[in-house]
């Protein structure tokens, strides 16, 4: 692992010049990609960001979304001096477009999956008394499998082993801080400053709010928006032909393969 300010860089390994940065969501890490960085390899030099507070990166804030995009900024620039191809799952996917909006030099394509720019009004509390309920520590990395079933080999690579089982690597508390100011402020002049090839993927079963995603596409100049069928939150593991087929056409354009 490659430390980058804030961040934390795993490399996949992978050919050619073109640096593909890929960026987990709320609650991951770099290693819940490690599927879809297998078959990334051909299109570039693959790597998986632990953002800050999650994985083995840095555990202090602050908790922005700007902070987030100059880490992503800092993990792009120590890679080399190529604009690197950014995908992102949900909370990702938002330090996607802002790295692409502060830093457009540096970005050449994003591929943002199931993440709404105005999600104001939502609060973690919401979420706080589900994420309470989960049985941890959990007794093994089966009962993780099982505990959250179709997304159960997700969950597995963001959970380590302690004493007592099996813990979130992530800190909840910064968590909910991370998640707070999406309840807070909108996002939507990041979005409108995105100038690159954007591809946005939602989930058919999203809970984020409707027919936002698609209003990102509307927005950037060239961007497409595709629902991809019988998929939630977690849009590659859970339709993973689907996400692979959409993200390697896209990707065989913007790369001119």
């Amino acid at each position: 692992m490659i430390g980058t300010g804030g961040g934390m860089l795993v490399d996949f390994g992978g050919t050619g010049h073109v640096p593909v940065v890929l960026l987990h969501g709320l609650m991951g890490r770099a290693r819940t990609w490690w599927r879809v960085a297998q078959w990334l390899k051909p299109y570039g030099r693959v790597y998986g960001l632990d953002a800050r507070g999650h994985g083995r990166a840095v555990r202090t804030g602050p908790w922005t979304t700007e902070r987030f995009a100059e880490d992503v900024a800092d993990a792009v620039r120590s890679i080399g001096d190529t604009p690197a191809v950014l995908i992102g799952h949900s909370m990702g996917g938002l330090h996607a477009w802002a790295t692409a909006a502060k830093y457009p030099e540096l970005v050449r394509a994003v591929v943002s999956e199931d993440f709404a720019p105005d999600q104001r009004g939502r609060t973690v509390e919401t979420w706080r008394g589900y994420f309470e309920s989960w049985p941890v520590p959990f007794g093994s990395l089966a009962h993780v499998r099982e505990f959250f079933g179709e997304v159960g080999d997700y969950f597995v690579e963001c959970v380590e082993e302690r004493e007592d089982g099996y813990h979130l690597i992530a800190d909840m508390d910064s968590l909910y801080e991370i998640a707070a100011e999406w309840g807070r402020r909108d996002f939507w002049s990041i979005v409108d400053a995105v100038r690159c090839p954007l591809l946005v993927l939602e989930g058919e079963r999203t809970a984020m709010p409707a027919g936002q995603q698609a209003g990102i596409a509307l927005r950037v100049p060239g961007a497409r928006h595709l629902v991809v069928p019988d998929s939630g939150h977690i849009v590659h593991d859970e339709a993973p032909e689907t996400y692979r087929g959409a993200v390697e056409a896209f990707l065989s354009e913007v790369l001119g393969r």
